[in-house]
């Protein structure tokens, strides 16, 4: 959910993104805080797994106020076939209402792989939610790539000058259901398009009170140079 961890990041279908939660605030106030649990059959982030298609756990704990800054930390498993195995993302952001139809948000993200060598990198995102539409990109201000070993003239991903742009619709259905429909495209510096790639998803999700919300997800990148085989997984999380 890299995800998809501010409403900027879960809009891009991280959801990631997703997560599941308890939550502590104060009745009345500006500030509340909330921490949040889920497990996922694979870990999907931008149309790839970060998992080698194995499940997940995820957490991570928010900070948000009133006057729509927000900010926190959320980690997950990962394997990517080196021995990197986890994930520790920092971020925080600053959203609003414009009027009861279209909303905005602000983000910057710092993407952490303790255990790994030269993969970190962050982002700065903006994204902008009319009605059941939501539409953003980030862009690469940092990666930790392009000073690894090695490396000449800038040649790898997640380096700064990467664009990621998605969009996503989400509608609520019947029987308390909800389907949500993103896409997205990468634009790498790197290698004049050699490595860009689009994906699309899917997802429909059901809320159950207390014991959280069940999702059932369809994933897919559309270049024949990765890994295109459809994704089908699901995910549980809860907040409260």
């Amino acid at each position: 959910m890299k995800a998809q961890r501010i409403s900027a990041i879960l809009a891009a279908g991280a959801f990631s993104m997703g997560a599941g939660a308890w939550q502590t605030a104060a009745a009345e106030g500006p500030h509340s805080v909330s921490a949040n649990i889920g497990v996922v059959s694979n870990y999907i982030w931008r149309g790839q797994t970060q998992t080698d298609n194995q499940p997940a756990v995820q957490g991570g704990l928010d900070y948000a106020h009133e006057s729509g800054f927000s900010a926190g930390t959320w980690l997950s498993n990962v394997n990517f076939g080196d021995d990197t195995n986890y994930e520790w993302d920092i971020y925080a952001g600053f959203g609003g209402a414009i009027n009861d139809d279209l909303s905005y948000d602000l983000s910057v993200v710092y993407y952490a792989y303790p255990d790994g060598r030269d993969t970190d990198f962050a982002e700065i995102g903006a994204s902008a939610s009319y009605r059941w539409l939501t539409a953003g990109i980030a862009y690469t201000v940092y990666g930790q790539a392009n000073d690894a070993p090695g490396v000449v003239d800038d040649e790898a991903l997640f380096i700064e000058g990467d664009f990621y742009y998605y969009a996503s619709l989400d509608f609520a259905l019947p029987y308390e259901l909800g389907l949500g429909i993103h896409g997205g495209y990468y634009d790498f510096d790197y290698n004049d398009g050699g490595n860009d790639y689009g994906h699309v998803g899917a997802s429909i999700s059901r809320e159950a009170g207390e014991f959280g919300t069940f999702s059932l997800n369809y994933d897919q990148v559309l270049r024949d140079t990765y890994d295109e085989d459809p994704k089908l997984w699901i995910g549980w999380n809860k907040e409260f």
